[in-house]
């Protein structure tokens, strides 16, 4: 399923600068800018709370409502606090519909591996892929269905069948998954040496007569 617009109103900012970007977040408000396609770069507010619920659940474009006119828009970078948690400030890049544009899209690999019957384990290395495509072509998330990967299947990104449209930027090489055995260390005991009884000396030889 592509990602839809996501309808937001925004405001023109006239301050700038750090202090009053944390005045605009203790009054629930997140600042931006709106910038690309030849245009002048607009610094902007937006709601906190529904501009952070939306960027959680992934959304990439948005319709801002902005000084009366809508204008399209991507997510071109977010800058969070230290704990990665609060959103301090957004840069939305204008977008027409019809382009093709980057983005990183998030890769959900679904079922259980029969490998795992023969005691194999899945390991995800790869989490997001880059992808290009144009706007109304950006997926939401990537699909793979693992059930079918035995023990010691490696799942390469040319494995992974992409929505129409989408084009992977990455190697079509690179691994995304493997199922392998999970080995335990064995413990070794030597029964042989004789534990050192520490604090003795060893006996003196006898004198010679």
């Amino acid at each position: 399923m592509a990602t839809k617009a996501i309808q937001m109103q925004a405001d023109p900012r006239s301050e700038l600068g750090s202090r009053q970007n944390r005045k605009l977040r203790l009054t629930g408000k997140i600042p931006g800018v709106v910038y690309g396609h030849k245009e002048a770069v607009v610094p902007v507010t937006l709601p906190k709370k529904e501009l952070s619920t939306h960027l959680a659940r992934g959304a990439h474009v948005f319709d801002l409502s902005l000084d009366g006119k809508s204008e399209t828009v991507l997510v071109k970078e977010v800058q969070y606090d230290h704990l990665g948690i609060e959103v301090l400030h957004v840069d939305f890049a204008r977008v027409s519909l019809t382009e093709k544009v980057t983005v990183t899209v998030p890769l959900e690999l679904k079922g259980t591996p029969k490998g795992e019957e023969q005691g194999g384990v899945l390991s995800q290395t790869v989490s997001d892929l880059e992808v290009e495509c144009t706007v109304t072509d950006i997926p939401d998330v990537i699909r793979h269905n693992v059930s079918d990967m035995a023990l010691d299947d490696v799942l390469h990104l040319k494995d992974i069948k992409l929505p129409a449209g989408v084009t992977a930027l990455q190697d079509e090489d690179l691994v995304i998954a493997n199922v392998s055995e999970v080995k335990e260390e064995e413990e070794t005991t030597d029964t042989d040496v004789e534990p050192e009884v520490i604090g003795t000396e060893p006996a003196a030889e006898p004198a010679a007569e």
